[in-house]
Order: C-alpha cells, then sequence, then structure tokens
C-alpha cells in the first residue's frame, strides 16, 4: 500500500508489528487538529459518494414513493428505508440512452456509471465510470482513490447478444477497457483499509496497536475517547466475524481434502456461506473506510447481472435472475425489500459513527441502483435510483423527483452524475452523453 504523503502529514494513525491503522477525525488530536486552531477555522469535513447495485430491476408495482420527508409513503420494496424517509430521494424516470435497445443484459449494465456506448465483439470498450473519475480527482486527498467491493463472483465469456460478460459483472472501470478489480473476499477487503503484512496476518490486528491506542486515549477529549472506543470496538467485531469466515472456509478445505462432502452453497475459498453475512461484512467494511477517511469513493455490487443467487432465508425458492422473470410476485418483492434492507443496513452503520456535531451519514451520499426497471420485460427506458444521506447538507433530502414524462434530455442519468459531483467539489462540463445538470436535485 502506497501512502499519500501530503494525506498522511495530516492523519493520525496507530501502528504496530506489521499494521498501520487509520483512524477516524478527531477534534482534540493535535495532528488532525492543527487546521482548525489556527485563526479558529473549522476544518471541512469530508464529502462521501458510496454506488450500491442490486441487478436485474425491481417489482414495479411496489416500487413507489409519495409524498415528503417524515410523511413519505413508501411501497412495500421500500419498507426497510422508512425509518430514513427524511434522508431519502426516491428518483423516477432517469434513464441511459446507451443502454437502450441494444440488447438486454451485459449491454444493460456495463455503462450504468458512464452513460457511454459498449461495444459488443471480441474487444471491451466502454467508458470510464463516473466514480473513478470522482476517484481521480479526490484521490490527491484521500488514502485511496476508490474501494470497490462486491459479493458476487464476475462470470466470464460472453452473452448471446455477443457483448462480453464482463459487462455484467462490473459498474467501476477506471477507463474504456478496463473494469477496476472488484473484491469480494472479505478478510481481503478487511486487510486493504489497514496496512497489514504477510505472515502478521492471521494475528489481531487490533492487539499489535493497543498499546499505541491506549497512549493516545490519554491524550484525547472525553467526546474523542467515545469514540476511539467505538471505532476500536467496530474493528474488533469485524475482525472476529472474518476470522470465524477463515476458520469455517479451512474446515471446509480439510474435509474436502479427506473425502468428506462439503455442504457448502457458496465456494469454500474464503467467502462467507451465508450471503447475508457477506453482504454486512462488506457494507460494514465500507463504513469503517468512510469513517476513518480511507476513502471518499466507494461502490459495492451486491449482485451481477444475471445473477445465480438464493434466497432461501426469504423464502424464495428460485435464483434472482430467473425469479426477476416474475417481477411482478410477491416473492420478487421480497428480494427486493432484502436489498433495500442492505441499503438500511449500510445507512445504519454511517448513522452510528460520530463526526463533527453529525454523524459519517450526514456528510455521505448513498446512491442505489438497479440496471432496470422491469426484469420480465429488461426494460431498460427508466431505472431505479435513491438516494439516501445529504452531503453535508449539499444534497436536499426527503422528497420524491418524477422525471418519468420529462423530454429524454431532462432526464438523463449522466445528468445527475455531473450534480453529484458537482457537490463532491468536481465540476465538469459534460460527462457521458449530457451536459447539463439534473433540473430540481
Amino acid at each position: 500500500m502506497t501512502f499519500n504523503a501530503s494525506v498522511v502529514s495530516r492523519r493520525t494513525f496507530l501502528r504496530g508489528a506489521g499494521v498501520t491503522m487509520l483512524l477516524p477525525w478527531m477534534e482534540s488530536i493535535p495532528v488532525w487538529g492543527a487546521t482548525s486552531t489556527q485563526a479558529g477555522t473549522a476544518t471541512a469535513l469530508p464529502r462521501r459518494l458510496a454506488v450500491v447495485f442490486m441487478a436485474n430491476g425491481i417489482n414495479p408495482d411496489t416500487w413507489w414513493a409519495r409524498g415528503s420527508g417524515a410523511a413519505m409513503e413508501l411501497g412495500p420494496s421500500l419498507e426497510p428505508l422508512v425509518p430514513f424517509r427524511e434522508r431519502l430521494n426516491f428518483i423516477d424516470g432517469l434513464f441511459n440512452a446507451a443502454a437502450t435497445n441494444v440488447g438486454i443484459h451485459p449491454g444493460q449494465t456495463g455503462n450504468l456509471l458512464s452513460g457511454v456506448p459498449l461495444m459488443k465483439g471480441p474487444e471491451i470498450r466502454g467508458g470510464i465510470s463516473f466514480d473513478q473519475v470522482l476517484a481521480g480527482r479526490l484521490g490527491e486527498s484521500s488514502i485511496q482513490p476508490s474501494l470497490v467491493l462486491g459479493c458476487e463472483q464476475p462470470t466470464t465469456g460472453y452473452h448471446e447478444t455477443n457483448f462480453s460478460m464482463a459487462y455484467g459483472s462490473h459498474i467501476s472501470w477506471t477507463s474504456p477497457t478496463s473494469p477496476v478489480p472488484m473484491e469480494v473476499y472479505p478478510s481481503l477487503a478487511f486487510d486493504s483499509l489497514f496496512e497489514n503484512r504477510g505472515s502478521f496476518r492471521n494475528r489481531s490486528l487490533l492487539d499489535r496497536v493497543m498499546a499505541q491506542a491506549s497512549d493516545l486515549k490519554i491524550k484525547a477529549s472525553v467526546s474523542d475517547r467515545a469514540k476511539l472506543d467505538e471505532y476500536l470496538t467496530s474493528v474488533r467485531e469485524l475482525e472476529r466475524r472474518i476470522d470465524g469466515v477463515r476458520a469455517a472456509a479451512e474446515q471446509a478445505g480439510q474435509a474436502a481434502r479427506q473425502g468428506q462432502p462439503v455442504l457448502m452453497s457458496r465456494p469454500e475459498n474464503g467467502l462467507p456461506e451465508d450471503i447475508r453475512e457477506h453482504m454486512r461484512l462488506m457494507a460494514d467494511i465500507l463504513a469503517l473506510a468512510f469513517q476513518a477517511n480511507k476513502t471518499s469513493v466507494a461502490t459495492l455490487l451486491l449482485c451481477r447481472d444475471i445473477s445465480g443467487m438464493f434466497y432461501p432465508f426469504l423464502p424464495v425458492t428460485e435464483a434472482h435472475h430467473l425469479l426477476s422473470h416474475k417481477d411482478q410476485t410477491r416473492e420478487f418483492t421480497l428480494v427486493n425489500q432484502y436489498y433495500t434492507g442492505q441499503l438500511a443496513y449500510l445507512a445504519g452503520r454511517l448513522q452510528s459513527m460520530k463526526e463533527g456535531e453529525g454523524t459519517v451519514l450526514d456528510n455521505t451520499c448513498l446512491l442505489f441502483m438497479s440496471n432496470m426497471w422491469s426484469g420480465s420485460r429488461h426494460d431498460s427506458s427508466r431505472v431505479p435510483v435513491l438516494t439516501l444521506g445529504n452531503f453535508g447538507g449539499a444534497l436536499q433530502s426527503g422528497r420524491v423527483l418524477d422525471y418519468y414524462k420529462q423530454p429524454a434530455e431532462k432526464r438523463r442519468l449522466c445528468s445527475m452524475y455531473l450534480s453529484l459531483m458537482d457537490r463532491m467539489g468536481v465540476e465538469l462540463p459534460a460527462f457521458g452523453d449530457a451536459t447539463e445538470r439534473l433540473v430540481g436535485l
């Protein structure tokens, strides 16, 4: 891991054997507070953006919202988000022109965040995604330009439409020909948050930094000591859960080597057996990355296009993709609820993390999207979009925004991306197929 020297000089770390741990923003620690104590000026809190993706569309009958603020009514698919109504924007009618009338699935996914037409055949070519534009512009002020996580392995080969399956497996692209490598292993994603090296990785990183943490608490204010304890407790709990995943994978591996049957629905290669635990681990890792300001840009692909995930705990008997072809059923509503529940879980984790006078969620925008509206019709003439969070007050929330009957040039997804990038301090004259900001956002 290579740290940006200008950023490191303004950050607080805990260091131990083979590990460097970045800490959250704390007002009372001199290395953080140097700028805030000069001339009584307040240090600006960072703004953060995370794209959370669920493939294969929604149930059009149960994906709706009415009203505003605390009185906003949410359709059954959105029920898990009721506690966050005042921080939610339900956005309807936006679309990506480059993903319409080109064929189903990969051609509707690989350019979701870029708005650039995709090339068919053996050569992969599209466009850089807006999260990576932000990462490139903001990388100088972050330890890590972006965090790209996934909960389902990418697939290879070609779809019947002659689009590469890489388009359906990745939403984050660092160049027209290169998707950002997506980390699907919680243990490796966890290690990436800290400079956790070599043979030390199987030892508790907290145990290696606790002596320095104790010294730091003596220097910190009462509120910052509480913040530090909360952060270290979160790291400890996440470390404990990931150790459980490692142990389960090793046990499964030993059973396989001894010729015993391995009853795991996920590969015994370090991925959690239960997708619920996998998704929450990844959400927790993303939340910790934002809390410590390791990065200000992230994407979390909960499931890829043509997903093969099963949800027996709902209960639902068919795989995600097959069930999306019956998208007006109660079963698909349950799947939608499960995914909006993951968004609510991530928002809750960020809301529990104190930062300045508010929380990390206050300074964050979570952008929840799918690549199509109706899975049964493969309809991408509009896509589901939610925002959750306020960008430190820069984004008004608690609203239902309906663009569906507007002219095409007034409802481009890329216009929304321009508006969101503005709020992150990155102002561009154009992006993708848009030259104008999204009116009303």
